[in-house]
């Protein structure tokens, strides 16, 4: 490998560094609703681009409340399938 012929000093190796840093995003507002959102992208509360809607979230929504519902109502079933004696274990 290769060796440095002379150490660095502080202000080569900070301007070096100066660079190396977060940026904060850029954030515009959705023309729908409002909220901030990176340019060019859908927004993900609304679901609309330029306008338009690509994504509709509501249905979405509606999805994962039907799978937490459903999984509720097994969990309901699963109770009443126990018999006494299964319950006394726990």
């Amino acid at each position: 490998m290769a060796v440095p012929k002379r150490r660095l000093s502080v202000s080569k190796k900070n301007r070096r560094r100066g660079n190396i840093f977060l940026k904060v995003p850029k954030l515009i507002k959705c023309s729908k609703c409002g909220k901030p959102v990176l340019p060019h992208t859908i927004c993900g509360y609304c679901g609309f681009y330029k306008g338009k809607e690509y994504i509709n979230v509501i249905a979405k929504l509606e999805k994962k409340e039907q799978k937490k519902r459903k999984k509720e109502i097994e969990s309901q079933e699963k109770e009443k399938d126990l018999k006494p004696e299964e319950l006394s274990k726990k």
